[in-house]
């Protein structure tokens, strides 16, 4: 039993893993492209943004569990899940609001004057959302990974 009865002593380091490295680099894009895949098709089919923007969310997941966390936070950056949910948003709100300029709805895509706008409409808000999930899920991933580090700091 430690001395340290909050917590706070230093965790083991992060241990590179061959196998777990190799598996996903190997499985990393395969699940990024089934997550885009079940975006693009939540028009048709069972899928939609959410559920493709959290297995898109997963890669980073996966990266940081192969790659160490830091490891890949620094590739990833502090700005980039901040920028899928900024650039989702607008890109949700640009064809809702869109839409509404042109005579029509809010999301009512038949008055796009372009073929098959209702498919086409369902098929970009669904990517809109599933950014706007991805990178949500990446953000509380680095932030559920930083609460496990000792920051020196008082938790109060």
């Amino acid at each position: 039993m430690s001395d340290d009865p909050v917590g706070t002593e230093e965790r083991a380091p992060y241990v590179e893993s061959p196998i777990i490295m190799t598996t996903v680099r190997i499985i990393t894009p395969f699940v990024f492209t089934f997550g885009l895949f079940v975006m693009f098709h939540g028009a048709d089919s069972s899928g939609g943004g959410f559920q493709g923007g959290v297995i898109v969310g997963t890669v980073v997941l996966m990266l940081g569990i192969g790659f160490g966390i830091e490891t890949t936070r620094d590739w990833i950056g502090p700005t980039l899940p901040v920028v899928l949910v900024g650039i989702g948003v607008f890109a949700f709100l640009a064809t809702g609001i869109g839409s509404v300029l042109l005579g029509g709805g809010f999301l009512e895509y038949d008055v796009y004057p372009i073929k098959k706008a209702f498919k086409y409409g369902i098929e970009f808000v669904e990517l809109a959302i599933g950014l706007i999930v991805a990178g949500v899920v990446t953000g509380l991933f680095f932030v559920v990974a930083a609460g496990t580090r000792d920051t020196g700091g008082d938790a109060a």
